[in-house]
């Protein structure tokens, strides 16, 4: 009799009135103390409410009904596929909604919605797979603001995949402290790529220029990601680059020359299946023989076989592991030898390899001359007093070249 009333009532009154009672009629349901029979009837009154023509009243509905966890199921679950705005507050909030439910209105949902499901307070990590999947890029983004968001890396890196492009994006999953180092990687390789297009379509370079500044760019920044690195993130990190085409002879090579045997040993790991200990064994190998054999079991070009052995033979005289390359740059005294032994080769396959190391040893110099650069600021009026933290080679260099330049 009760909810005969009630709808008899709101047939004749206006949406706004309408609105308020629907309000709270939910909240009578949820928060009093009515008896069972006045209990069934509040949740068919309400229930009913779902086919009003007006949203402000299935807006007052979803207000009510949208934190409670007492809320009526099938209310909630046809709220959740409502009007945007509507959805959006059931979707954000209700815990009564499941996970196949939020993944079924994400996939048949707005951008709205999956940005309201990306704010939820806690999403699983299938959840959080499926908006990787479908969700655009501002819910993406939502997603990874979310510290309540159980994100798999397999997630991340589809998410930089598909909207890697979106800048907003690259940026919130950079801000994230537990963002594993291979996606770190991923969505710098996708910044990179980016300023590539964004230069050469300025004309300020040719798209080759650019595409060859983009990857020794990109190849840096790698390398010191991988810098602090842990050994599982190195397979990972190394992994990931092979998967994306990027694990290159020339970054292992830019790494050997670096000193950054971690790296070194992962990739080579990776790329002929032994162990790593077996790895490490055969590259430390001093005879140089083993070093010849790990370089052809990983199937790297023959042609840049004299160069990885001579840095790794210079690399072998440093009793103090590159410790005149002033850090974890491109030591030019290896650099020389591997230009030394590829000088030697038919020049059809000595000049592009030639002209690699001649490029690594220019960006060497560079980075030995903003060091010396630096030095001279700090050194200001004193004459011979010259900081600790420059490197014994270039002390040495800058006290025997002075004279002349002064000259």
């Amino acid at each position: 009799m009760i909810v005969r009333q009630f709808l008899l009532w709101t047939q004749h009154v206006s949406a706004g009135r309408r609105a308020e009672a629907a309000s709270s009629l939910a909240r009578a349901y949820l928060y009093a103390k009515l008896d069972p029979a006045a209990r069934w009837e509040a949740k068919t009154a309400i229930t009913a409410l779902l086919d009003d023509p007006s949203p402000l009243v299935r807006r007052a509905l979803a207000e009510a009904c949208a934190n409670a966890a007492e809320a009526p199921r099938t209310l909630v679950v046809a709220l959740a596929q409502d009007q945007a705005e509507i959805a959006a507050l059931v979707l954000a909030r209700s815990p009564v909604l499941s996970d196949a439910d939020l993944v079924d209105c994400a996939a048949v949902g707005d951008e709205a919605g999956r940005i309201a499901i990306a704010g939820r307070p806690h999403l699983s990590a299938m959840l959080c797979g499926a908006l990787a999947e479908i969700a655009g890029a501002q819910a993406l983004r939502a997603l990874a603001a979310n510290p309540g968001a159980e994100i798999t890396r397999g997630s991340l890196l589809r998410m930089v995949e598909r909207h890697g492009d979106d800048a907003s994006l690259r940026e919130t999953l950079l801000a994230r402290a537990d963002l594993p180092v291979d996606v770190r990687q991923a969505v710098t390789a996708r910044l990179a790529s980016a300023l590539s297009a964004f230069v050469s379509g300025c004309g300020w370079l040719s798209r080759e220029r650019s595409e060859r500044v983009t990857r020794e760019a990109r190849e840096r920044t790698t390398l010191g990601l991988a810098e602090a690195s842990d050994r599982a993130d190195l397979r990972r990190l190394v992994a990931h680059l092979r998967g994306a085409g990027q694990l290159t002879a020339g970054l292992i090579l830019r790494a050997l020359l670096s000193g950054r045997m971690a790296f070194t040993e992962a990739a080579l790991t990776d790329l002929s299946g032994l162990s790593a200990e077996r790895v490490a064994g055969l590259l430390h190998d001093p005879r140089g023989s083993g070093m010849t054999a790990l370089y052809r079991r990983a199937g790297l070009p023959p042609a840049l076989e004299p160069a990885f052995a001579a840095a790794m033979s210079a690399w072998h005289e440093e009793t103090s592991g590159l410790s005149d390359s002033g850090g974890a740059g491109l030591s030019r005294r290896m650099i020389e030898r591997a230009v030394t032994a590829c000088e030697r080769l038919p020049f059809a396959d000595a000049h592009a390899i030639v002209a690699l190391l001649n490029r690594f040893d220019a960006e060497a110099a560079r980075d030995e001359a903003r060091v010396l650069a630096r030095a001279l600021v700090s050194e200001a009026a004193t004459d011979d007093v010259v900081p600790e933290t420059i490197p014994a080679g270039l002390i040495d260099s800058y006290r025997r070249d002075r004279p002349r330049l002064a000259a």
